[in-house]
């Protein structure tokens, strides 16, 4: 790369995450210049499936103009402003309500943030809250699985299960632990029953529970579809049992649908598919589409009311965030929600997402193919031990961005997506596959 060429400039100004920084040194960036659709060009004009949503959130896809009508129309009317001291404004309010008469189960307001981290972060803050407002303070610990993504904040951190997140950051903090992965194929015992794995994983989680004290449990954290796991989707009766656990011991249950919410799994929300009622839900990526940054909490009624009268008692609720229901946010988020029912994008989902999988199952014969699994346009290809990275590599030479998740490559396309680009997804992928078995 050249001195001032803008691979270079970014290599001595920029860090990137979830990339090699030594690497990257010397290799640069792909610089993404523009997009449309389902589409992105570089800064070398070749352009790129994005079957990745970006990082699993822009599910409208690129270049959508109504999202940037609105926001430019928001930036005039109010820029910003923060809903703290009894202040508020409306398109921060029109988006609770929105919220609140969609949730997959009854809930009682919504606390917003900017990121799925924060977002995060806030529910174990607000399950501490809740345990001390019922005099219940010893409930500290939390709960989640290994290969968990719940974020990057020092709390967020702790509570993802990889460990990526944890190495040389001094994470987990004390009182965060991680249970198998509910992934049947990988993790079961040799002649173990789907029915029998799931028995196994839930008698170590109340083994633990027990061992640890359930009155110093606060919360459990899961993901309806493990994403960044590697798209694990859990046995139809594991979450069935675990519910009866966390009810049996009187621990929260907290959803974390910043991948799963919004038509992804097939229905407006992952806990829908999973049938999980959660106390606290939390999304975000595609809530605004990622056209503007914002996450939301929603909290049902039980927890709000302790929230509520321990605030009463104290004078003030403390939790605050500067961006906290921004305007601009709030009414990008409410314009994509408004375009997700006009496109009926669940519907969508339910008719495109078949081509999809089977167009993915179909290579399950192929020698570097070990597993495929999904669910609505959310899948994963497991591949030969090694052979991950390299396939990502592979396709993005063909025009095909994808992740690889060690080695599974992972799928989360705009849910826009249309059969024909279906087509093209499906053809670069054995391609990039079948290069890679001739090499």
């Amino acid at each position: 790369m050249s001195a001032n060429s803008l691979q270079a400039r970014d290599a001595k100004s920029v860090v990137h995450g979830l990339t090699n920084l030594h690497l990257h040194a010397k290799r640069g960036a792909t610089v993404i210049q523009s997009g449309e659709g389902v589409w992105v060009k570089d800064s070398n004009d070749k352009s790129y499936l994005e079957a990745m949503s970006g990082l699993w959130c822009i599910s409208l896809g690129y270049g959508n103009k109504r999202l940037a009508e609105v926001a430019y129309r928001q930036m005039q009317e109010l820029a910003y402003y923060p809903l703290t001291n009894h202040k508020s404004h409306p398109p921060v309010i029109a988006l609770a309500e929105k919220l609140l008469s969609i949730a997959p189960s009854p809930m009682a307001r919504i606390w917003f943030a900017s990121t799925g981290s924060e977002a995060n972060d806030c529910a174990a803050r607000l399950s501490w809250y809740y345990w001390n407002a019922v005099g219940k303070p010893n409930k500290s610990k939390f709960i989640s699985h290994k290969l968990a993504y719940h974020g990057n904040t020092i709390a967020s951190g702790s509570l993802s299960g990889v460990s990526y997140a944890h190495k040389r950051f001094n994470l987990p903090l004390p009182g965060f632990f991680h249970v198998d992965t509910p992934h049947f194929t990988k993790n079961a015992h040799k002649g173990e029953t789907e029915q029998d794995f799931v028995a196994r994983l839930l008698a170590n989680i109340e083994h633990l529970i027990e061992r640890e004290g359930p009155e110093t449990i606060a919360a459990f954290f899961v993901e309806p579809v493990m994403g960044a796991g590697g798209i694990v989707v859990p046995p139809n009766s594991y979450y069935e049992g675990l519910q009866k656990l966390l009810k049996k011991f009187n621990i929260l249950l907290v959803c974390d649908e910043v991948v799963t919410a919004f038509g992804r799994t097939g229905n407006m929300f992952g806990s829908t598919t999973m049938q999980l009622e959660p106390d606290l839900l939390i999304c975000a990526k595609a809530l605004s589409s990622a056209y503007v940054p914002i996450s939301a909490l929603m909290i049902n009624q039980r927890v709000y009311e302790a929230i509520e009268r321990q605030s009463g008692e104290l004078g003030l609720f403390g939790l605050t965030m500067t961006y906290s229901g921004h305007p601009v946010a709030s009414a990008v988020a409410l314009e994509t929600l408004k375009i997700y029912e006009e496109l009926d994008i669940v519907g969508h989902v339910r008719t495109i997402s078949p081509l999809l999988l089977n167009g993915l199952h179909k290579l399950r014969n192929h020698p570097l193919v070990r597993e495929v699994r999904g669910i609505g346009l959310l899948a994963g290809v497991e591949l030969a031990e090694g052979y991950g990275v390299k396939c990502a590599q592979v396709a993005e030479e063909l025009g095909l961005i994808v992740r690889a998740i060690g080695d599974t490559i992972a799928f989360c396309p705009p849910l826009i997506i249309q059969q024909k680009e279906v087509t093209v997804l499906l053809q670069r992928f054995e391609e990039a596959l079948n290069t890679l078995k001739e090499n």
